[in-house]
């Protein structure tokens, strides 16, 4: 480092290999100087001229330098302050950085605060949700254990069948287990009335065709399955048809209540055949949802049987009411007559008020001789000594 004018100079800056430069020539001058005084004095006025016109350029060159040493530290300090300047503008985008990172963070943190409270009741929810389908597998497991006995699942579809026909008809049109002239008992006996007449509905169904049918595996077993389906459909519907359809007691038709929509899907999708024989044998196939639609059906034949059964009642009670309606009207003509006789009256009582005012009135201002005209008048006649 070298100090020139103030300022601290690198030793391979450009100020300071031109001023070694100057000095170099500089020293060059002396030294023809002094080579040029060794010769003649002739030749020692154009050596002067030189030296004179060296020290210009040597004052101009040191003049140049200052500028240039001014320059360079117009420049130091505007790089200086420029640097300062973007120190103060790091600093501050650093903190605007920063404030935004800790929002965000923040922001982050929240968020995440939030949405793991929401997992955790998703999570509780998923539980509960968990523990109601253990329960339900229970509960299944329960109705499998239920539809494989025989006697269990008699009783479930008796169940099921007694709640959809208490929600459809009142209780005086079936009988739950009614036992039939040739000693079978019908699982309902709905009380329709002649013609189709009561009509039985049975809740049993071979259920166990229906599960091989489910468990077969292979083609064989299916064909195998379904055969034994038919056979047992077949067997059923004519059970059906010899115990609860009997002529003169019965309708000439019965129903076979099935407790699952599936099983009825089943039916209808792979065995139509066995549909059209039950329908041929007036055994119809229903299952819970149609059953409620068949029974409405019957709800409303019992409706308009009752009303045809009440005709009668209902018009005697049809005439009665027109009686009660013309003697109402008849009163309704009188209390009329009353209203306008009353009416009459009240007139009448305000024209003899009027009349007592004004005579009151005339005595209050002792206005006799208005009073003597009217004393020189006739009597009154029976009308005016009412008024």
């Amino acid at each position: 480092m070298i100090t020139l004018f103030g300022q601290s100079y690198e030793w391979t800056s450009p100020e300071v290999l031109v001023l070694g430069a100057v000095v170099g020539v500089v020293a060059l001058v002396l030294l023809l100087i002094l080579s040029a005084a060794r010769r003649s004095a002739r030749s020692a006025e154009p050596l002067l001229r030189e030296l004179s016109w060296m020290g210009q350029r040597v004052q101009s060159l040191s003049d140049g330098q200052e500028r240039l040493a001014g320059g360079l530290h117009h420049v130091s300090e505007a790089q200086a302050a420029a640097q300062t300047g973007m120190l103060r503008l790091m600093e501050t985008r650093l903190a605007e950085v920063q404030r935004q990172m800790n929002e965000a963070l923040h922001g982050t943190a929240t968020r995440t605060a939030r949405s793991l409270g929401e997992l955790q009741q998703r999570l509780e929810t998923i539980d509960k949700a968990q523990e109601k389908i253990e329960k339900l597998s229970g509960n299944v497991l329960s109705l499998q254990d239920i539809l494989s006995n025989k006697q269990t699942r008699g009783a479930f579809g008796e169940i099921q069948l007694h709640d959809i026909v208490q929600k459809a008809l009142p209780t005086d049109a079936y009988t739950m287990q009614a036992t039939l002239s040739n000693g079978r008992r019908a699982d309902c006996l709905v009380h329709l009335p002649k013609p189709p007449g009561p009509i039985a509905i049975d809740a049993k169904f071979p259920l166990e065709a229906y599960e091989a049918l489910r468990r077969a595996d292979s083609p064989r077993a299916q064909t195998e399955a379904a055969s034994l389906m038919r056979s047992a459909l077949r067997a059923h519907i004519r059970a059906i048809s010899e115990r609860y359809i009997l002529e003169g007691e019965t309708a000439d038709g019965a129903l076979m209540f099935l407790p699952s929509e599936a099983v009825y899907a089943e039916l209808h999708a792979n065995f139509p055949e066995i549909v059209r024989e039950g329908f041929a044998a007036k055994v119809w196939i229903v299952s819970p949802t149609t059953c409620m639609a068949t029974l409405n059906t019957m709800r409303a034949v019992l409706k308009d049987a009752r009303m045809r059964e009440q005709a009668g009642a209902i018009r005697k009670e049809l005439a009665l009411l027109y009686a009660d309606v013309d003697r109402l009207g008849t009163r309704v003509g009188n209390l009329d007559r009353h209203f306008q006789m009353a009416a009459k009256d009240i007139e009448e009582i305000r024209i003899s008020s009027d009349k007592a005012s004004k005579r009151a009135r005339r005595l209050d201002n002792f206005d006799f001789e208005e009073l003597a005209p009217d004393a020189t008048l006739a009597l009154p006649g029976p009308k005016d000594a009412a008024e």
